[in-house]
C-alpha cells in the first residue's frame, strides 16, 4: 500500500463521518468505507488523523453540538440525543472535557471556545506532495474581480504572533488551532480573517501577521487567554477575488492575486492606496469562490 492509498483511505472515512454524524457510526462501516480490515483501518486512521477514530467523531459531533446551541434554542436534552450521546449526563461530561464548561453554561453565554476543525488529509497530502516544480511557474490570476467595500467602526478580536509576517510563520509562532476558536465567535460581524496590521497597531516585539474576527463596538464577551480586542475606525476596502481553483492549489492562487495586485492601479477606480488606515486582511483560502485579499483605500483627491 503505497503513501497516497492510505490517505485516500483514510478521508474516505472522514467524508464517511461527516455524512452520517447523526447516527452511530461502527468500525465496521468504517472499514468498508476505507476498503481494508477493521483493525488495519482504525490503526490507519489513528496515524494519519492523530486521533483514533471514535475519539474524532465525538470530538466532530461537540463541535457541531456546540455550534447549534450557540445559534439556536435547543434544549440541551435534544441536541445530546441529535449527537448520539445515550443521555443528557454523558453528553454533559464529554462536553465539559472538551471545552472546560457545561453546555448549559455555553448555551447561555456562548463565550469563544477552541471549536474541532480538522483538515481533510488527502487533500493536504496532495499539496505536500507537489513539491516546488508548481510553484516556479509563472501564476496567472485569470479574470479577477474587483469591489469596493465599506467597513464600519468596530472591534477586532485577535492573536498577536511575535516576528510573523505571513500566515506559515504565524502557525510556527502560536499554533494552528486560532481559527477554530475564532469562528465560534457568536457576535462575528464577518468571517475570520489574516490580517497585515499597519505600523501603527503593532506592539513592540510582536508580529505584522495576526488573524482574527471583526466584532460590534459593544462586545462585551470573554477575551480568551492570550487574545486581545483593538478598536478600528471606518475604513473603504477594495477587495480582489481570483477565479475559483483547486483547494489544492491555493499557494499558487494567492501568488496570482499578489502578482495582480503589484501591477494594478486603484486611481482607475478614483481611489489611492491607504495603508495605514486598516489592517489588509485575508479570507481563508477556498478553492469554490477563488481567493480574496482586500486592501485600504482613500478616494483619490
Amino acid at each position: 500500500m503505497d503513501e497516497a492509498q492510505i490517505f485516500q483511505a483514510v478521508q474516505r472515512m472522514q467524508d464517511y463521518i461527516e455524512s452520517n454524524l447523526n447516527r452511530k457510526i461502527t468500525l465496521k462501516e468504517l472499514a468498508v468505507a476505507a476498503g481494508y480490515s477493521p483493525w488495519h483501518a482504525a490503526r490507519l486512521f489513528r496515524e494519519v488523523v492523530g486521533k483514533p477514530p471514535f475519539n474524532y467523531i465525538r470530538s466532530l459531533r461537540l463541535t457541531e453540538a456546540a455550534l447549534m446551541l450557540r445559534d439556536g434554542d435547543e434544549k440541551v436534552v435534544d441536541v445530546a440525543m441529535d449527537f448520539v450521546f445515550d443521555s443528557h449526563e454523558g453528553f454533559t461530561r464529554a462536553f465539559s472535557r472538551e471545552f472546560g464548561m457545561p453546555p448549559s453554561k455555553y448555551g447561555r453565554l456562548t463565550p469563544p471556545i477552541p471549536l474541532f476543525m480538522p483538515q481533510k488529509v488527502f487533500d493536504t497530502y496532495q499539496f505536500m506532495r507537489k513539491g516546488e516544480n508548481k510553484m516556479s511557474e509563472k501564476p496567472n490570476a485569470g479574470t479577477v474581480f474587483v469591489q469596493v467595500i465599506e467597513r464600519p467602526a468596530r472591534k477586532v478580536l485577535l492573536k498577536r504572533g511575535k516576528k510573523a509576517v505571513e500566515y506559515f510563520a504565524y502557525c510556527e509562532e502560536v499554533g494552528c488551532d486560532i481559527w477554530s476558536v475564532l469562528s465560534s465567535v457568536k457576535e462575528a460581524m464577518y468571517e475570520p480573517i489574516g490580517m497585515w496590521l499597519p505600523k501603527h497597531l503593532i506592539r513592540e516585539g510582536t508580529s505584522q501577521y495576526v488573524q482574527g474576527v471583526e466584532v460590534p463596538l459593544d462586545y462585551a464577551n470573554v477575551v480568551p487567554e492570550g487574545y486581545e480586542l483593538i478598536k478600528l475606525p471606518p475604513c473603504s476596502m477594495m477587495v480582489f477575488q481570483g477565479e475559483p481553483y483547486d483547494d489544492t492549489d491555493f499557494m499558487e492562487a494567492i501568488d496570482a492575486i499578489w502578482q495582480h495586485i503589484k501591477r494594478f492601479d486603484p486611481t482607475v477606480y478614483g481611489y489611492q492606496w491607504a495603508p495605514e488606515s486598516a489592517p489588509r486582511f485575508q479570507l481563508v483560502p477556498m478553492g469554490y469562490r477563488g481567493y480574496i485579499e482586500a486592501y485600504p483605500v482613500k478616494v483619490l483627491k
